[in-house]
């Protein structure tokens, strides 16, 4: 077709378009061959051209110069392969251009697609996420002052005398999500594909839970499957038992998943490891040792998803890095000692109200504002020209 271009002028545009997202992808070999295989020439060219927020088949059709009957078709496939996302509202269909993290990277990984070279994909994925740290992806997705992602304390394992607001609870942001889903956890596939299992035993499948509109996505184009709360409470339980932390949106209204993590898969909590120790907000609780009741069996090291607890020597209590410690929980339950407890972190921190702020921050924070707000009055004039108003609320 005419209006499409040669493989690598296309895939420039799109990282430039990519990396106005408040998280970006910072250019490398490694990504362009990465973006190379998700998306097909023609659709890295109509993703280049998407505006910087919801886009009706129409506004589509008018940046992209390709005409509805042809467009909407390959829209729909860019649905399905988890490049964009469909939003149904009023009558009317909605169409979002996802990020690569967290977005187009995880739902390659979270259907059983037979159209890729999933073990090259892992592993080109691994080296373009860690590969260096402290100047490429890590940074861009751990290093801000406002986290994406935070944890979720295991409510029961809190002192009696405290309390967890419903944002903090993962069962009551279960119970209050008026839709839910359950998938494949995007970490473990890929390093399955790279011959690694997790160690803690942890499942691939029916592990990672989605909320709200976003889950409605990942049902309806075979992500996800529904699930009942109860069913999801069941999911986290199984999640306790094998002592995984849960994280969510950095978010205190409708947060839009729960991760189950563990250490050895868990991108999140690889990156705290790497040494991003604020790149996962943390839970209002931190992690006590009682020194006379621990007996250096160790058990707890190999609980902690992100390193925080260190043996330096035998017979040694166990020692907490406090500044990596998620406060979650997760550990306490293995120690026969009992000499582990949680207690109420003296900082107090309010997590942005939702996803909209916490993005705004995020832009704000990296100096890339200036294009959303020029797109949103953009937006508005065509709209009211239109005589057409009412937008979704994007998840």
């Amino acid at each position: 077709m005419g209006h499409h271009v040669g493989s690598k002028s296309s895939i420039v545009p799109l990282i430039d378009r990519l990396n106005k997202y408040p998280v970006g992808l910072p250019d490398s070999e490694k990504l362009r061959e990465i973006l190379s295989l998700l998306f097909a020439e023609n659709e890295a060219f109509i993703a280049s051209r998407f505006p910087l927020e919801e886009a009706t088949l129409a506004e589509l059709t008018d940046v992209t110069g390709i005409s509805g009957v042809e467009l909407q078709p390959q829209l729909e496939q860019m649905c399905e392969k988890g490049l964009v996302m469909d939003l149904p509202y009023e009558g009317e269909v909605y169409y979002l251009l996802l990020p690569g993290l967290i977005g187009f990277f995880e739902l390659t990984f979270m259907k059983n697609r037979t159209d890729l070279p999933k073990e090259k994909i892992s592993r080109l994925m691994q080296e373009y996420l860690y590969e260096t740290p402290r100047e490429g992806m890590a940074k861009e997705f751990f290093d801000s002052k406002t986290p994406l992602t935070r944890a979720l304390v295991y409510e029961d394992k809190i002192p009696t005398s405290s309390t967890v607001t419903s944002y903090e609870n993962a069962r009551e942001i279960i119970n209050g999500a008026e839709y839910g889903a359950v998938g494949l956890c995007y970490c473990r596939h890929k390093k399955h594909h790279l011959g690694e299992d997790c160690i803690k035993g942890a499942p691939m499948e029916d592990i990672c839970i989605s909320l709200g509109t976003g889950a409605k996505f990942l049902v309806r184009r075979g992500f996800a499957k529904e699930q009942t709360a109860e069913q999801l409470l069941e999911i986290l339980d199984r999640a306790r038992q094998l002592n995984l932390t849960h994280i969510t949106d950095n978010i205190r209204h409708k947060p839009s998943f729960i991760c189950n993590c563990c250490s050895c898969c868990c991108e999140l909590l690889a990156g705290v490891q790497a040494g991003f120790s604020e790149g996962v907000a943390k839970a209002p609780f931190i992690l006590k040792v009682d020194e006379e009741l621990c007996n250096s069996c160790g058990l707890c090291v190999t609980a902690c998803n992100v390193a925080a607890l260190k043996i330096d020597e035998v017979k040694q209590p166990v020692q907490l890095q406090e500044q990596v410690c998620l406060g979650c929980g997760a550990c306490i339950s293995v120690c026969h000692q009992g000499a582990l407890s949680m207690v109420d972190c003296n900082e107090n921190y309010t997590p942005p109200l939702n996803r909209r702020e916490m993005m705004k921050k995020r832009l704000l924070e990296r100096g890339r504002a200036t294009p959303f707000v020029v797109n949103g009055v953009k937006k508005k004039i065509r709209r009211l020209v239109k005589g057409k108003v009412k937008t979704p609320k994007t998840p």
